[in-house]
């Protein structure tokens, strides 16, 4: 029996703790005061488990190295994952999406039902020990530094720190900079899955305002489409946010420009939306402009689509010429903004790059470089859309790495 030392008590280390324990002393280590401080804040505080996609589907919503979780998500499923849940007695349910969640809307719950599996287990569990050095000695770790002075020794190390977002819940980015220190690459940390922040002072108008069933386009230089898709939005103060813009984020590149064109109303092509707007104005055809659009707007938003159409606000609607509107009609069909990239990496749900790929062994997340480690986890560059997908990639992980040592 070895003596494996799981750094990292998240979804992935929690998982390799319970799996690698079933042959090995495991002793699982965390700077926090909790197991899995993230997962408490995962899906607003209810904990997005997984999807109930079927498996296969997974990959369409992993644009980081999907190939490289074949044999990690095929070897332990999101079926595995809703079973290990229930066998604890924490009832899921499935929302929109295939989204699924424990039934109390409760990410204690998904804690407790991991906590309650590592309690039968060979796990001695060490929190509030922060892992601040790691020594080597000929290709192999020896032992690891626990808070500046304690040393640990073991015979082998899994490194499932997470990623560098959210850097309130422990993940700062340590595993990444340990794996370097053992020879790894790291490909760059950037944000994944982040608000967008737009040039326009006047977004702040806007602010607080939700959008639905509106569809997004983003292009580089106002040419090239990098992103398009259909759903939800929400303006801040600094730009834009929601589920729709989260997904788009992943695809913002440092030091390149962006435009992000909103329809508002994408389920009118533009004949159907001027005829719309023609029944609009014949309702209204008395009132000013400024109050003509009430009916197919969000009133938040109509001062500034007025102000684009380059309409007077005060204009009888009844002497609107043709031209005028539809000048309206583009401005309702393309509502757009220049980005000024995205929020900091910080208040990024995920976290895009980390220990290259390339040298882990994707069947077993062992190491290609140092004999008695492993990877599991967001400290990998793995990533994946929101939907419960990236916590099924640190479950799946984290069982490959705790059954593989």
């Amino acid at each position: 029996m070895s003596k494996v030392i799981v750094i990292g008590a998240g979804p992935a280390g929690i998982m390799a703790a319970i799996h690698a324990s079933k042959e090995h002393e495991v002793i699982l280590l965390d700077g926090n005061e909790k197991l899995g401080r993230k997962l408490f804040i995962t899906g607003k505080g209810r904990c997005n488990v997984t999807n109930a996609k079927d498996i296969s589907e997974f990959f369409d919503y992993i644009p980081g190295n999907p190939h490289f979780l074949y044999s990690a998500l095929y070897s332990f499923t999101n079926e595995d994952t809703m079973n290990f849940f229930e066998n604890e007695g924490i009832k899921l349910k499935v929302e929109r999406g295939d989204r699924v969640f424990p039934e109390s809307d409760k990410s204690s719950d998904i804690i407790k039902g991991l906590s309650n599996a590592l309690s039968r287990t060979n796990t001695k569990i060490k929190l509030g020990c922060k892992v601040t050095d790691i020594k080597v000695k000929d290709k192999k770790i020896s032992e690891v530094v626990i808070n500046d002075s304690e040393i640990l020794k073991g015979d082998y190390f899994i490194i499932a720190t997470g990623g560098a977002s959210y850097p309130l819940t422990g993940s700062k980015g340590e595993g990444q900079n340990f794996a370097k220190k053992l020879g790894h690459n790291i490909v760059p940390l950037r944000p994944a899955l982040v608000p967008m922040v737009v040039k326009n002072a006047e977004i702040k108008e806007l602010q607080g305002l939700s959008l639905r069933n509106v569809e997004v386009t983003v292009k580089e230089n106002d040419k090239k489409v990098i992103y398009k898709n259909f759903g939800e939005m929400l303006f801040t103060h600094f730009g834009i946010s929601g589920p729709l813009i989260l997904t788009g984020s992943r695809f913002i590149e440092p030091n390149k420009n962006y435009t992000i064109h909103i329809d508002l109303k994408p389920a009118l092509n533009i004949s159907e939306l001027d005829k719309r707007v023609q029944k609009d104005f014949k309702t209204y055809i008395n009132k000013d402009f400024k109050n003509s659009l009430d009916d197919l707007l969000p009133q938040k938003i109509i001062p500034m689509i007025i102000r684009r159409s380059k309409i007077n606000e005060n204009k009888k609607v009844n002497e609107i010429t043709k031209e005028e509107r539809k000048n309206l009609v583009t401005v309702i069909k393309d509502f757009s903004f220049e980005l000024d990239g995205v929020r900091p990496l910080a208040e990024g749900i995920v976290t895009q790059g980390g220990v290259d790929i390339k040298e882990i062994d994707p069947s077993t997340m062992k190491s290609r470089i140092v004999e008695n480690l492993s990877f599991c986890g967001e400290v990998m560059d793995v990533d994946a859309f929101t939907g419960g997908y990236n916590v099924q990639i640190a479950f799946s992980t984290g069982f490959i790495a705790g059954t593989n040592i």
